[in-house]
């Protein structure tokens, strides 16, 4: 008889305020989750939007304080994007991949961020920031702020639970956009299926797959952006504990082909 994974939970967590700088993530977590009702167990993955994450971590820019450079305003001008902002992306941006404009106003920056992702405008973002002329940028490091997320859940909950932070995020090849995760802790990203076999006994010879991301677009699909509900609990899914971070997914550049 075939064997089956067992049934995965998908939860979101209502009642998430609005996110303010210095807020504590976890606490308001644990507010929420009582107030609905909802536990965290031993080894549930909790899965955060990014933008909960840079708003408690105070990354958000006031676009009126920004001055754009000269480069920054040729830029600008060319994909038809305001220059502040522009200025803000080349500030988190380590490496300009590709900008073109193909539609008017419709301008593309596609850059590497500090963090090694690859990603539209280095995922500066206006949207959900209250409103005006301010944007969020990613964490500095959103390996190490799930890391933080994961202990102080430990302490709040008594309980290991693996952390994810998402990200929105187009892809080559395909249109539409997809969650994928920027920060994890607690469990490995990756799961290397080589050397093993597959359902018809065949060897298994290049399948690596990208679990915390797979993750992140299963919980992207009740997050729902409008919902206000930006936490997720995965229950179900047997991880393996370790790993290095999200950071293991991003591709080597010299096997990149897009890069």
């Amino acid at each position: 008889m075939p064997s089956f994974p067992k049934q995965l939970s998908i939860i979101p967590v209502p009642g998430i305020p609005e996110i303010k700088p210095g807020d504590d993530l976890v606490r308001i977590l644990a507010a929420a989750a009582g107030e609905a009702g909802i536990s965290i167990e031993e080894g549930d993955i909790v899965v955060f939007a990014q933008k909960i994450v840079s708003k408690a971590e105070g990354r958000i820019v006031d676009l009126n304080e920004v001055e754009p450079s000269p480069f920054a305003e040729s830029v600008a001008r060319t994909l038809g994007k305001d220059p502040r902002l522009v200025e803000v992306i080349f500030s988190e941006t380590t490496k300009v991949i590709r900008m073109d404009q193909r539609k008017p106003d419709k301008g593309r920056l596609i850059v590497e961020t500090r963090g090694g992702i690859i990603s539209a405008n280095a995922g500066v973002d206006a949207s959900n920031v209250s409103g005006g002329d301010r944007v969020t940028l990613l964490p500095l490091d959103s390996d190490e702020s799930a890391r933080k997320l994961a202990e102080d859940i430990k302490r709040a909950f008594g309980v290991d639970a693996a952390v994810i932070i998402t990200d929105t995020v187009g892809r080559p090849w395909r249109d539409g956009l997809v969650d994928i995760a920027i920060g994890c802790h607690g469990m490995k990203a990756m799961r290397d299926l080589r050397g093993g076999l597959d359902a018809k006994g065949m060897p298994l010879i290049a399948t690596v797959m990208a679990d915390a991301d797979e993750l992140a677009s299963a919980a992207g699909l009740v997050m729902e952006k409008a919902s206000s509900a930006p936490v997720v609990i995965i229950r179900g899914y047997e991880y393996e504990k370790g790993g290095t971070g999200a950071r293991e997914i991003i591709r080597d550049p010299e096997e990149d082909l897009f890069r």
